[in-house]
């Protein structure tokens, strides 16, 4: 859920870009299946989430939300930390948010063919819904929660969760930052 973030901390290749973004939609072993830049980003987005899964700061946000949110509260965590990224993308990033979002949607539509199942249904939305700039609004936040909840297949609270953002902002946007810190150290290292 996190894509911004994945492609913010990936290599600026093509490759690695789209593997990067192919990482939710790609399991099992990698080897012969894929190009060395596209396991390489892979196998970077795989990293990303197993050091998210364990990191202090995204731990203290899932904490922050509300119990009744059970096991969503890591998915609206994941949101929640792609909002901040759009949000404050000029601190982080040289290319403007938009001509970035514009590189990887053009790269989606070239590359669609060997996309996984998964992504090539995804891709086509992300585009039209523009959905790496749209992060920045607070409202698209709230309609993007009720999306994946609607998608899930158990019934779940996650599409009320946008007052859980509004509610711990500063402190969820300090935990961001934390995060992001730690993980830019920890892929300076992979």
């Amino acid at each position: 859920m996190n894509y911004l973030i994945h492609l913010y901390l990936s290599e600026p290749t093509d490759e690695s870009l789209l593997g990067n973004l192919m990482g939710d939609f790609v399991k099992g072993r990698l080897e012969g299946r894929y190009s060395p830049g596209l396991r390489r980003g892979i196998m970077l987005h795989r990293r990303i989430d197993s050091f998210s899964a364990s990191c202090p700061a995204v731990r203290r946000s899932r904490q922050r939300l509300n119990p009744d949110f059970g096991h969503c509260r890591g998915i609206m965590v994941d949101v929640f930390y792609d909002h901040f990224m759009a949000r404050n993308w000029a601190s982080y990033h040289q290319t403007p948010l938009p001509e970035f979002a514009q590189r990887v949607y053009q790269l989606l539509e070239k590359q669609q063919p060997q996309l996984p199942a998964g992504l090539q249904q995804v891709a086509p939305r992300m585009i039209r819904r523009n959905w790496l700039v749209s992060y920045a609004e607070v409202e698209v936040i709230g309609r993007v929660l009720e999306r994946i909840s609607e998608r899930l297949s158990r019934p779940n609270p996650m599409g009320g969760g946008l007052v859980e953002l509004q509610k711990h902002y500063a402190e969820l946007q300090a935990d961001f930052e934390e995060f992001l810190t730690d993980a830019e150290a920890m892929v300076r290292s992979y």
